[in-house]
C-alpha cells in the first residue's frame, strides 16, 4: 500500500459516540488527513475516504469499481455474506448497467405509486393492531415497521408472507457485524435456493409480481440467467424489507426525542417530505459503501494504488460541514436532498422511491392516528443494532 508518511492505520471500524455520528476520531481525520490509511478485521490495508464531494467521486466515478469489494467488508461475517453470491451491486458496466436497466421497469414511480392503497393497508392493519392493546404499549420495530415492510415487500417480490420469519432470521444473520461467518455464507446459500425455488412455484402458478414478470419478461427471453434473477431477487427481498424496516422504527426514534420539531409536523403534514429526507441523512442507516481503485490516482494528494480499497461511509459525508450547515443537527426546514443515504452514482438504490413510499405512509399514519405517541423508555436506554445497518434494535412505546 502506498502510504505516504502520516497518522499510523486506523483500526476499522471504530466505536461511535453517537449513534447517528460517525466516530469523533474519523471526523478529525476529515480535517486532518480526509483520505486516511485503516486497518480491517484481517488486517488488511485500506483507505477511508471522508469528504463529502471525495466520496460522491468515488461512488460515481468509472475509475473506481464494485468488483470483488467483499475483500474490504468492514468485518469477516460481511464478507463471507458477499462471497458467497454474485449480485449485480458487485459488478461494473457494462454487466452492471445492463442488468440494472432490467430491473429499472420494476420500480418506476408509476409502477410504485400503484402500490400506495397496498401500502396504506399494511400500515393501518399495524396501527389498527396497536391501538387494540389494553396496555398500549408496544415494541415499534417488531410490531409495527418489520411487518409493515416485509409484508410491502413479500407483496411487491412475489414471496409469501408466512415466510418471513424465516427470511428475516437469514437476513439479520447475513447483516451482523460480529456473525460467524460459516453461518452468514450459508445463510446466504439458503436464501438463494429459496429463490430459486419460487422461481419455479411462480412459473407454475403466476401472480402480479416482480418474480412472475420476471420469469416473462426476462428470464425466458434470455436476458438474463437463472444465476443472476436469483441473486437479484435475493437482493430485493432482503435488503427492500431489512432497511426500510430499519429506517421506519429509527425515523419514529429520532421524531420521538424532537418533540418540538414532530409537534410541528403533526400541525402541518405538509413537512414530512422534507423532514423524511432529513430523517434520511440525519440517521445515514448505510454503515459503509466499498470500492476498489481501478488504476493508480491521486485523491486530495494521496497516491492510491490500482487494487487497493476504499471505505467511504454515507455518514460521513451527510454530517460534513462542507455539505450541511451545523450537520450533526436534525432540522426539518433544511434542504437535505443532496445527501447521500442511498448511495450516489450508478449503484444507488434501485429502490428508494418504494422506501420514500413507505416512510411517507409509515410515518404519517402513525403521527396522524397516534397523537400521544411516546417512548416508554428513556432514549438513553434504548438499544441499537450491530449491523451493517445503524437503527435501533427495539423501540418500546406507548400511547
Amino acid at each position: 500500500m502506498s502510504m505516504a508518511p502520516g497518522p499510523a492505520p486506523l483500526r476499522f471500524p471504530s466505536q461511535r459516540e453517537c449513534p447517528f455520528d460517525p466516530p469523533a476520531v474519523q471526523t478529525a481525520l476529515r480535517e486532518s488527513c480526509p483520505v486516511a490509511p485503516v486497518e480491517l478485521h484481517d488486517g488488511q490495508a485500506a483507505w477511508l475516504i471522508s469528504r463529502y464531494d471525495d466520496i460522491r467521486m468515488v461512488l460515481s466515478d468509472e475509475r473506481f469499481s464494485s468488483s470483488g469489494l467483499w475483500k474490504f467488508a468492514g468485518s469477516a461475517n460481511r464478507s463471507a455474506a458477499e462471497r458467497a453470491e454474485t449480485s449485480f451491486t458487485v459488478l461494473d458496466p457494462p454487466d452492471h448497467t445492463h442488468l440494472r436497466r432490467l430491473f429499472t421497469r420494476y420500480f418506476t414511480l408509476r409502477r410504485v405509486e400503484s402500490m400506495r392503497g397496498y401500502i396504506q393497508g399494511v400500515v393501518d392493519e399495524a396501527i389498527d393492531s396497536l391501538m387494540s392493546r389494553a396496555d398500549r404499549r408496544a415494541d415499534l420495530v417488531t410490531d409495527f415497521a418489520l411487518p409493515v415492510a416485509s409484508r410491502t415487500m413479500c407483496a411487491l417480490v412475489g414471496v409469501p408472507y408466512e415466510d418471513h420469519e424465516w427470511f428475516e432470521a437469514r437476513a439479520d444473520v447475513r447483516s451482523r457485524m460480529e456473525g460467524d461467518p460459516q453461518e452468514a455464507a450459508r445463510a446466504t446459500q439458503e436464501l438463494l435456493a429459496y429463490m430459486a425455488n419460487l422461481i419455479e412455484i411462480k412459473r407454475a402458478e403466476p401472480g402480479p409480481d416482480i418474480i412472475s414478470s420476471t420469469i416473462v419478461d426476462l428470464l425466458d427471453p434470455g436476458l438474463i440467467s437463472q444465476t443472476d434473477l436469483v441473486a437479484a431477487l435475493r437482493l430485493l427481498l432482503t435488503a427492500g424489507h431489512e432497511t426500510t424496516a430499519t429506517m421506519i422504527a429509527t425515523s419514529a426514534f429520532v421524531l420521538l426525542t424532537h418533540d418540538d420539531q414532530l409537534g410541528e409536523i403533526r400541525s402541518d403534514q405538509s413537512l414530512l417530505t422534507g423532514a423524511i429526507e432529513e430523517l434520511l441523512r440525519y440517521i445515514s442507516m448505510l454503515f459503509i459503501l466499498v470500492r476498489t481503485a481501478k488504476q493508480d490516482l491521486l485523491i486530495q494528494g494521496q497516491q492510491i494504488k490500482a487494487g487497493e480499497g476504499l471505505i467511504v461511509g454515507p455518514a460521513l459525508a451527510n454530517k460534513d460541514p462542507r455539505a450541511f450547515d451545523m450537520p450533526n443537527r436534525f432540522d426539518i426546514h433544511r434542504d437535505s436532498r443532496h445527501h447521500v443515504a442511498f448511495g450516489f452514482g450508478p449503484h444507488q438504490c434501485l429502490g428508494q422511491p418504494v422506501a420514500r413510499l413507505e416512510l411517507s405512509i409509515a410515518l404519517g399514519s402513525l403521527i396522524r392516528r397516534l397523537p400521544s405517541l411516546k417512548l416508554a423508555e428513556a432514549a438513553s436506554d434504548i438499544p441499537f443494532k450491530n449491523t451493517n445497518l445503524v437503527g435501533v434494535a427495539a423501540l418500546p412505546v406507548a400511547w
